[in-house]
């Protein structure tokens, strides 16, 4: 998002961890998630709800006058909200009530104690994702339908995974507008972390962490990057020697086969 829409986003987040406590951020999170999926296939209607020609409260009134009967009155006030603010795209509405449904369900998780949990499925989801070409095929074939794609998810972690990452997941691969899921899940990790502060180090190792490894790691990164840090930690056999670490677009590759080349091309240079 750019211009208006990223200072819209700003606003709205900060309203709904403000705002918003305790049981009504899972109501908030479900309501958002369900808007945003009618707008994604009804373009009229979130044209009519990003129109920045029509004043704010009318915007607010449409939504309250098509939306209020289902919703949660803490929902529908983050909703008006929502179709009140400038939005430089009719997109970057749906996208703003993407992220803020998830935020909402993830500062639920949060409170109730799960967003440990959480965070671990949609790791553990991702690392499987990325591993298997026939399911990344199938959650981006224009051929199969959205609930398909969704119901394939469920199929797949919802008799093991919380509620709430079953949710996220399956509304995720059912409104990918184009990105990879991977990608998409991966925002969905680190949105997570976001929530407590921090950011996600995903770790490629060639055997298991033990806790005091982890922690010391933490601490390592944090000081790195200033902020609190999340581990996401894979075992990678053809990692030889060391870790690789990705935080964002920054990787650090500490392993003993990176080391052997950088000494080979230091020595032929």
């Amino acid at each position: 998002m750019f211009g208006a829409s990223r200072d819209s986003l700003k606003g709205v987040q900060s309203a709904l961890r403000t705002d918003v406590a305790g049981p009504d951020l899972a109501h908030v999170g479900q309501d958002l998630l369900a808007v945003a999926d009618l707008l994604n296939v009804q373009r009229y209607l979130r044209l009519t709800l990003a129109d920045t020609s029509t004043r704010a409260q009318s915007r607010a009134d449409i939504a309250t006058e098509l939306f209020g009967p289902s919703l949660s009155q803490a929902g529908l006030t983050t909703l008006q909200q929502v179709v009140a603010a400038r939005w430089s795209h009719e997109r970057d509405l749906v996208d703003a009530l993407d992220l803020l449904g998830a935020e909402a369900a993830l500062l639920a998780a949060d409170r109730d104690g799960e967003l440990d949990r959480v965070s671990e499925e949609l790791f553990h989801f991702t690392s499987a994702l990325a591993a298997s070409e026939p399911l990344q095929l199938a959650l981006t074939d224009p051929a199969v339908a959205a609930d398909r794609k969704a119901a394939i998810v469920t199929d797949l972690v919802g008799a093991t995974a919380s509620p709430v990452t079953t949710s996220l997941l399956s509304h995720s691969v059912g409104n990918l507008r184009g990105q990879a899921p991977v990608d998409a899940i991966t925002s969905l990790s680190a949105l997570a972390a976001d929530v407590r502060g921090q950011v996600v180090a995903d770790v490629r190792a060639p055997v298991a962490l033990s806790s005091e490894q982890r922690t010391r790691l933490a601490r390592a990164l944090a000081r790195i990057t200033g902020t609190e840090v999340r581990l996401n930690v894979e075992i990678a056999p053809d990692v030889i020697g060391g870790i690789v670490v990705r935080i964002g677009d920054q990787v650090i590759d500490g392993t003993v086969a990176t080391r052997l080349e950088q000494a080979r091309r230091a020595v032929s240079a």
